[in-house]
Formats: C-alpha cells, structure tokens, sequence
C-alpha cells in the first residue's frame, strides 16, 4: 500500500463526515495530541523504570483512543471509558511517595528523563487548552487535566532515579502545604 493519498495536496483532510482545512481548531488539536504522543515516546527512550515506561506506554494508547473521538466531524461516539482518570490518580499517588516534598514551585529539568516528561506536560496543556476551546469534548478534559499532573510528577520521580535534586524557583514563596501526617 503506498503512504502517500494526495488527498491532502490543497491544504484539506478528513474528519468522519466532514472535509476540513487542515488549519482547523479540530486538526490543530489532533496535530497537537500527535505531538503530546510523541513527547511521550521520546520521555519513555529516556526512562529507566520499567513500571513507568509501562504506564507511558498504556498512556500513548489511551492517547490514541481518545485521539479517535477528535476524528469525528459531528458529536463524536462516546468511544473512551474515562476510568483512566483515575488510574492516573492512583498512580501519582504512588510515585509521589518517593518524591521529596514540594515547598516551592520548581523549575521543569533536571535529568534528561525528567526533562523530557515535563516537555510531555507542557503538550499536554496545550492539548487540554485545545479541547477546551473546541467544546466538543469537555468528557475528556478531566483525563489531560489529571495527565499533566501525572506527567508532572512522575517527572519528579525520574529525577529522583537520577539522583538529581530539583531545582527550585529562586524568587518563589513556599507556596504548598506539608503532608499531614496519617494519624
């Protein structure tokens, strides 16, 4: 099968029900869910942790899932079982105990692998503004709301692996809470 339709050679694509400009709103925040993706294939190269590079990998197909309601010039099928959500929660959970405790907001670096997640995130924001901006998939923003959280803090956890402190924001307050302690 060739790669290539030329279909696309006057600047138009296709959603299901629909031939669009490739600039419009819905293209731009596929384009930019492709880019999310690809972040995160990139942050996975740079992962030593096995566990996470597992949950990377689930995260690109729920990418991809979520990906196909986008395609959808109308009201899209309900496809994605957003139970994800909070899978996502979980799992911030449990990185977050190997975590120093966050005082101060930080910097996005450290180590290539941290670099890389908080690259992820910053995509994943965009994406979560495109949606937003859309208004047809307002079910989905919990999922990339949670993700960038997730993406945040398992970008913590890579630093910690690498022995690499984060770094602070010099001319910031402590602006979060200590952990209580479990009583």
């Amino acid at each position: 099968m060739k790669r290539y339709t030329r279909t696309g050679d006057k600047g138009e694509t296709s959603l299901i029900g629909s031939r669009v400009e490739k600039s419009h709103p819905q293209i731009e925040a596929m384009g930019h869910l492709d880019e999310l993706n690809s972040q995160i294939g990139l942050a996975i190269a740079h992962q030593e942790d096995e566990t996470l590079r597992i949950q990377l990998t689930k995260i690109q197909h729920d990418l991809f899932d979520l990906g196909s309601e986008l395609m959808y010039a109308e009201a899209p099928p309900k496809m994605v079982d957003l139970s994800i959500v909070t899978e996502l929660e979980r799992w911030m959970d449990e990185w977050e105990e190997s975590c120093p405790e966050l005082v101060r907001f930080i910097l996005p670096g450290g180590s290539v692998a941290a670099a890389s997640l908080h690259v992820a995130r910053a995509v994943c924001r965009r994406v979560e503004r495109d949606l937003a901006a859309l208004g047809v998939a307002d079910r989905q923003l919990p999922y990339f709301n949670r993700l960038s959280d997730y993406l945040f803090t398992v970008a913590r956890y890579a630093n910690v692996v690498a022995g690499v402190p984060d770094q602070e924001y010099a001319r910031g307050a402590a602006v979060f809470q200590p952990k209580r302690k479990k009583e």
